[in-house]
This record gives structure tokens, C-alpha cells and sequence, in this order.
């Protein structure tokens, strides 16, 4: 049985926080040393990939310093400023008030939201009155991550040691990256630990970045999966029965799909091949349409309220935690690829001018053909797009993207293994195995189980499958009710 690639993320940053032993360069680590200015930015110069430099802004004391490319990157990009007379003095210890604007800093570097410590008051700690003023903010920003156990007091001017400094970022990995996940959280630290070793070049876990590939489902996985069933379950069911513009047009076939579906929303019903008519249907529905009226179709739809919820409409059922991850991959260098089984225009306009910035060339999904609006019957091979032609659904169901066919069209489509899976149900199994079975870069597997009755239309029993599912796999389990301190964000309830 495969084993869940978990890492301990202070031994990875020790590699990281060095001692100079000279202007050459860094030696190897001693925990108890104080740790410097010159230290601490080669930590995050080296977190992002030691990135090459455009362009230079030197300090004038860095010159031939080993931290001499780290600093002149901190500098342009905002992350330290220097002293008074424009020094760097990478060879001085770093204090408490230093470190919290440095990282302060390289969190708005980062996009990573800094505004929840705003509002925090920091009075009460015994020494709030000797904190340096330009470091006022970034406290209150600290102690809202947590960077470290303040206690009574914030000791700005203490200095910290190597040890030190490795739990600080540690706790500033965990505390900044998913910030709706609950503090205790399991899949959130072997994520964040995943993520902290496989970023690190000087790990043996490190992952080249052209080779981060994460692929996630949408329905169930990022997005709201019933209500009361699923996104293109819906689209059909009202563009079939409740279109005024189409319904009297729809054929049998497409009312017969449509009225299963209804009664699968009000009972329950299972009907066995339901997943490959829906395909079919939703290719002859919406045949004829250019693939930008399909898109305005959906995003037309998607202005439509939520049955099952009060302040969402049925294109904002975006689960809020998930769209951290993907943001916090995105930000560390991963590519992010959904593989849908909704349809892939659907995919694409759910998606559309949306909170996920997840461009279409990344967006997989079941297919339909597409045509010339002047191609009519005749054969792609003989047929040459003109000026004037449009692209338009051809009205031909193609392939339903779910179980082993996921695992097909990752190779046809991106043409290498991920090494980060998300799903949640057993359509996505075959991409969670695929994903984590003979991987040569460290893999894991994520399952959301669907437990939470109150914020989302839960079921404890498939979510009990799931949970027994990811023991036997060594997949990671998602608790919705345990690990999310929302679903939907603030001003959505469930009815």
C-alpha cells in the first residue's frame, strides 16, 4: 500500500537558514546561532526558486556578499528597504519587529491577503507602546497569523535564533496559506508540508516547476455538486423544460433525458446510463449555438438563484477553501488543470469571469464536436475554414470525461503524470490512483467527503464511503465540516 508523502516542514526550512561563515557563502546549519538579516532573506529568495534578476537594485554593502543576489531581489520587489543610510547589514541579528515587516512585506509579495490583522488590537500586550512605529502594522498583521506564541508581551526587539526563525516560517506557511481551513486540520498541513518540500530546490523532494501539474473535478471538488443536482444537470433541465425560447422545440429524446433528471431532483431515482444520454442531450440542445452564444447561455444561467441557498446564485457555488488551494498552488508554481465530467464548455463558462483565474487551455471536460457554422455535412478533411466562418456545436456527443477516461485524456491533454489530485467521488478514483501509483516526484491524493448537513447539501453515507475509501488508498481525506471554517463564503445560509 502506497504510503501519504507527508514532510515535517521545519526540517525542511533548517536547510534554509544558514550561518555565514564568509563572504563565499552559507555553512551548514546551527539551530542555536542568531539568526541574521542576510539569513532570513536567503530563506525566501531561495523559497521562490532563486529567481534570476531582471534587473538589479544593489544596497551598497552587499558587494561580493554570498546574500548579495537575495538582497538585491528583496529590495526591488519591496521586501526590505535598509537602514537609514540605505545599508543592508545582512551580518546583524534579526529581531521580532524586523522579521514581522519582512514577512509582512513578502506576504503582499505574495498576494497573500494581509487584511484580516487590521482590525486586530494588540493593547494589551504589556509592551504594545515600545513597538517601533513602522512595524505597528505588521504586528497586528503576526499575531493574527499566529507567527509565534506572543504571550503577554510582543519583544520587538528581541533577536531570534536559527531554531526560531524555522518555526516562524513555519507557522507563517500554515497560518497564511488556507486561511478558511480550521487551525487542526490534517489535509491542510499535508498539504501545506507537501507544498513546502517540493518548492524547496535544495530538498530531495523538490519538483522541477515545469512538472507541478495539479488536476482537479470541478462538481463536488470546487464547486457546489446538488442543488439539487448537478450545474449541467440543471442547465439541461431548463433549457429543455423551461426555456420559452426552446421547450416547445426540444426533441423526445432530449424531454425524456430532461424529465429523468427532474424526477432523479425531486426522488432520488437512479437511472443507469443517464451520464452518456445527458452528454448526448446537451450536444443536440444546444446545437446550432456559436461557442460564444453557448458561453452567454451560461452565463445567463448562472444569474439564476440557488434553490437551496439564500445569497448565492447558481454561478457563485464556488467552494471558498478549495479556491485558497488553488490560489496557494498557483502562487507556488504549480499548474492547475480542472478534468471535469461536466461538459467542457460548460466547464469553461461556469469558470468564466469567475474566482478562479484558470485559463480555458487548462479546462478539460466531456466534448461535443464543433463545425464551421458553413460546414454542414461535410467532412472536417474536406472542408477549409473561411473568413466569416464561426465555430459552432455540432450537435455530436463525443466522450463523458469521468473514471478511467479521465485518466485517458490527462495523458492525451497534458502528457505527463500530476502529482497532486483532487476529488470526491469514486469517478475521480481512477485519477486519484493514476495520479499517486509509480509517480518518480512525491504524490498525493485528495478526496473532499461530503459531511456537512448544516452549511452544505450533505450526505453522511457517501461521505462515510469516501472517509473509508481514502483509509484504504491512502488517499487524504477533506472533512467540508471539520477542516472549513466556511463553505460559501460570508452572507451565504443554507435554507
Amino acid at each position: 500500500m502506497k504510503r501519504a508523502f507527508l514532510f515535517i516542514t521545519a526540517i525542511i526550512l533548517a536547510a534554509a537558514l544558514i550561518v555565514p561563515a564568509s563572504a563565499v557563502g552559507p555553512v551548514v546549519p546551527n539551530p542555536d546561532a542568531a539568526a541574521s538579516r542576510s539569513v532570513v532573506i536567503d530563506a525566501l529568495y531561495r523559497r521562490e526558486g532563486s529567481p534570476a534578476l531582471a534587473e538589479r537594485s544593489d544596497f551598497p554593502d552587499t558587494a561580493g556578499q554570498w546574500y548579495a543576489d537575495a538582497a538585491s531581489w528583496a529590495r526591488t520587489n519591496g521586501i526590505v528597504l535598509g537602514d537609514e543610510d540605505g545599508s543592508f547589514r545582512g551580518s546583524r541579528g534579526i529581531s521580532r519587529a524586523e522579521l514581522a515587516v519582512i514577512l509582512y512585506r513578502y506576504a503582499v509579495y505574495k498576494d497573500i491577503d494581509v487584511s484580516e490583522g487590521e482590525d486586530t488590537n494588540i493593547l494589551s500586550y504589556s509592551d504594545a507602546f515600545d513597538l517601533p512605529s513602522w512595524s505597528y502594522p505588521a504586528f497586528q498583521w503576526a499575531v493574527t497569523v499566529p507567527l509565534w506564541e506572543a504571550g503577554e508581551s510582543l519583544l520587538p526587539d528581541s533577536t531570534l535564533t536559527c531554531a526560531e526563525l524555522t518555526d516562524t516560517l513555519v507557522n507563517f506557511t500554515h497560518g497564511t496559506a488556507l486561511a478558511h481551513w480550521t487551525q487542526d486540520a490534517q489535509a491542510k498541513k499535508a498539504l501545506t508540508d507537501y507544498v513546502t518540500a517540493v518548492t524547496d530546490p535544495d530538498a530531495a523532494a523538490y519538483i522541477p516547476v515545469k512538472d507541478r501539474i495539479a488536476v482537479f473535478d470541478l462538481d463536488g471538488t470546487l464547486f457546489c455538486e446538488t442543488d439539487p443536482n448537478y450545474f449541467d444537470y440543471t442547465l439541461l433541465a431548463y433549457r429543455v423544460l423551461e426555456d420559452p425560447d426552446y421547450k416547445d422545440k426540444a426533441s423526445d429524446f432530449e424531454r425524456e433525458v430532461a424529465n429523468k433528471i427532474r424526477e432523479q431532483n425531486e426522488t432520488g431515482a437512479s437511472f443507469s446510463g443517464l451520464e452518456v444520454d445527458h452528454g448526448r442531450a446537451v450536444a443536440s440542445a444546444f446545437a446550432g449555438m456559436t461557442v460564444d452564444e453557448f458561453n452567454a447561455y451560461i452565463q445567463e444561467f448562472k444569474k439564476q438563484d440557488m434553490p437551496s441557498y439564500d445569497g448565492m446564485k447558481r454561478g457563485g457555488g464556488f467552494y471558498r477553501p478549495m479556491v485558497e488551494v488553488v490560489e496557494y498552488l498557483q502562487r507556488n508554481g504549480f499548474t492547475v488543470y480542472v478534468v471535469s465530467g461536466t461538459d467542457r464548455l460548460i466547464v469553461r463558462g461556469i469558470l468564466y469571469d469567475s474566482v478562479l483565474d484558470i485559463p480555458n487551455r487548462q479546462i478539460i471536460g466531456s466534448d461535443e464536436i464543433i463545425v464551421s457554422s458553413n460546414q454542414g455535412d461535410t467532412d472536417g478533411l474536406n472542408y477549409v475554414f473561411t473568413e466569416g466562418d464561426e465555430l459552432i456545436l455540432g450537435g455530436e456527443f463525443l466522450i463523458k470525461n469521468l473514471k478511467m477516461n479521465k485518466v485517458s485524456v490527462i495523458m492525451q491533454e497534458i502528457g505527463q503524470q500530476p502529482v497532486l489530485s483532487f476529488g470526491n467521488s469514486t469517478g475521480d478514483s481512477s485519477m486519484a490512483e493514476y495520479v499517486t501509483s509509480g509517480n518518480p516526484y512525491p504524490s498525493l491524493a485528495f478526496m473532499l467527503c461530503c459531511d456537512d448537513l448544516e452549511r452544505e447539501n450533505g450526505n453522511e453515507a457517501k461521505a462515510q464511503k469516501m472517509f473509508d475509501l481514502c483509509a484504504e488508498f491512502d488517499w487524504v481525506p477533506i472533512s467540508m465540516k471539520n477542516d472549513w471554517t466556511t463553505i460559501y463564503g460570508d452572507g451565504v445560509t443554507k435554507k
